[in-house]
């Protein structure tokens, strides 16, 4: 059997509104495990339950029912927090430090010798691509070098697990595929990535394993692969009319129809007889430009699960 870093189990949460009193239910029995050196990444809409769970999981809050264990320890566990990096949604760094000076905070209170903490900084800050930034204080930063250097601090213990909540939030492009990269290279230095996030492309590209997450209760996991079923959605076909044809036999059925000039491209549904189709455009004079089938991906899924 596969050694866990994270397992929970039936986690609820259950919050009182300020004003009114109200009840609220943050989760509502949340179960999973993620394996130890995979990357998992945790997806659902605003007020799903993500950052709850995570909070949870760092010991910041207390749950309401249920538990959880971080690399086989009760959470909260102070045991376990000394192996684990976090980089919170968001992260509030002291204005007036440098760079430096935050990652030889963050490695001071980890308990790291002073030229280890050096060693560390140095590299990290390389990694992270702040490297031009050394002598700035975190005040001048933007909120995409403020999430760099939050990523920085998270990894100065060299955690075994690193639990990131929304790490993509304020990069540019080129900053997204840093981070994708980073958390790549950590998977294959053993270590465990668990990461919330709205970017799906990015769950797709690079997780082991997805859970989806709303209205506080899970809604599905598995591999991208297992979520994403490989039915056909439809097919999209373009063709190029070469004479005068009836537009409207061609296009019976079709749930999108798109003609300019003699350039005519549809969408017939999934469960069309598209052999069919292309007989009976070959015999009125079309020629086959394309015939592409549209498979679903994890955001319509994501889509229908948040939805339901």
């Amino acid at each position: 059997m596969a050694e866990l870093a994270i397992e929970v189990s039936d986690l609820r949460k259950t919050y009182r509104t300020p004003l009114r009193r109200k009840r609220v239910e943050a989760l509502r029995g949340v179960t999973f495990t993620v394996e130890r050196g995979h990357i998992f990444g945790f997806v659902g809409p605003n007020g799903a339950g993500k950052t709850t769970t995570i909070r949870t999981l760092m010991g910041l809050i207390r749950p309401t029912g249920g538990s959880a264990k971080l690399l086989g320890e009760p959470v909260p566990s102070r045991a376990a927090r000394a192996r684990v990096g976090f980089l919170p949604e968001s992260p509030y760094f002291y204005d007036y430090l440098t760079i430096g000076e935050l990652l030889d905070l963050a490695g001071r209170l980890f308990g790291i010798s002073a030229a280890e903490r050096a060693r560390r900084a140095a590299g990290l800050i390389e990694r992270v691509g702040l490297a031009g930034a050394r002598t700035q204080s975190l005040k001048k930063f933007s909120k995409g070098m403020l999430q760099r250097a939050g990523l920085a601090q998270a990894l100065m213990n060299d955690p075994d697990l690193v639990v990131l909540d929304e790490p993509m939030s304020g990069l540019d492009p080129i900053g997204r595929k840093e981070v994708r990269d980073l958390i790549l290279e950590l998977r294959e230095r053993g270590k465990t990535v668990f990461f919330s996030t709205h970017i799906l492309s990015d769950v797709e590209a690079i997780t082991d394993r997805v859970a989806i997450v709303a209205k506080g209760q899970l809604q599905a996991q598995g591999t991208p692969a297992e979520l994403v079923r490989k039915t056909v959605l439809g097919v999209d076909v373009a063709v190029r009319l070469t004479r005068d044809v009836s537009i409207a036999e061609l296009t019976a059925g079709a749930e999108r129809v798109r003609h300019v000039g003699d350039e005519l491209s549809l969408l017939l549904p999934g469960d069309a007889d598209v052999d069919a189709w292309l007989e009976r455009a070959h015999a009125a004079g079309a020629k086959v430009v394309s015939v592409t089938p549209r498979h679903e991906t994890l955001e319509s899924f994501f889509l229908k699960q948040v939805a339901s």
